[in-house]
């Protein structure tokens, strides 16, 4: 069986990263940096995706491309180091959590935005 997050809507996880940096006095547009910065999508792409409703699987495997620098996000989200992740899937959304955990952090973008 699929983890839930693999079929939860991207529209519904995409305000709470959003709310959780903001809470932190961070913006919207910092999240949606980190998250294009990691999928490739530019904002446009990103909206349409939201405004289609689709899963986090669906937004994940319709990415125009992971960051070749992503294998360089290492650290623990929920308990688990994001390195060591086997599902492939799973390991894109640990690493966006972890980007959106970094924000919310208050690490400066271009520390996040590993080059």
């Amino acid at each position: 069986m699929k983890p839930r997050i693999f079929t939860t809507a991207f529209s519904k996880v995409y305000p709470l990263l959003v709310q959780k940096v903001e809470k932190k006095g961070r913006a919207r547009d910092e999240v949606d940096a980190v998250i294009c910065w990691l999928t490739g999508y530019d904002e446009h792409g990103m909206q349409a995706q939201i405004e289609k409703e689709v899963d986090i699987e669906t937004f994940f495997a319709e990415a125009p491309q992971i960051n070749p620098n992503s294998h360089k996000i290492t650290g623990v989200v929920c308990g688990v180091r994001v390195e060591e992740i086997e599902d492939p899937l799973m390991q894109k959304i640990r690493w966006m959590d972890k980007l959106v955990d970094e924000l919310a952090k208050g690490k400066a973008l271009e520390k996040i935005l590993r080059s």
